[in-house]
């Protein structure tokens, strides 16, 4: 019975870390993804920061990543950023491989 419990404990601390893991590596994600956007926006310095906190807290607006996608679609169509829709999500995609890449390496 011990080892049952221990194996749940287990489980569960590594479902609690994984998941600590994913919420820093997405958070991770958004900041490289804002400092992106800000640079095509032709923001720099205090301003770059500014809108990747933005973009941050656009992710806390529903579950997924389609509240941030819609966020920097907005704002780059809203600047004339000449950009598809395929082109923004693979940059997202590489984004989060560096970020989950930088959030294990420490």
């Amino acid at each position: 019975m011990a080892s049952l419990d221990e194996r749940r404990d287990a489980a569960e601390k590594k479902f609690a870390h994984d998941e600590e893991l994913r919420f820093k590596a997405t958070a991770r994600r958004n900041k490289l993804l804002g400092l992106w956007a800000a640079e095509k926006l032709g923001k720099s310095g205090a301003d770059a920061e500014a809108y990747a906190k933005s973009v941050i807290l656009a992710d806390f607006e529903e579950a997924g990543e389609d509240d941030v996608f819609r966020k920097l679609r907005k704002d780059l169509d809203a600047a004339g950023v000449n950009l598809t829709d395929a082109e923004l999500r693979q940059q997202m995609s590489e984004l989060m491989a560096r970020a989950k890449a930088e959030v294990l390496a420490g």
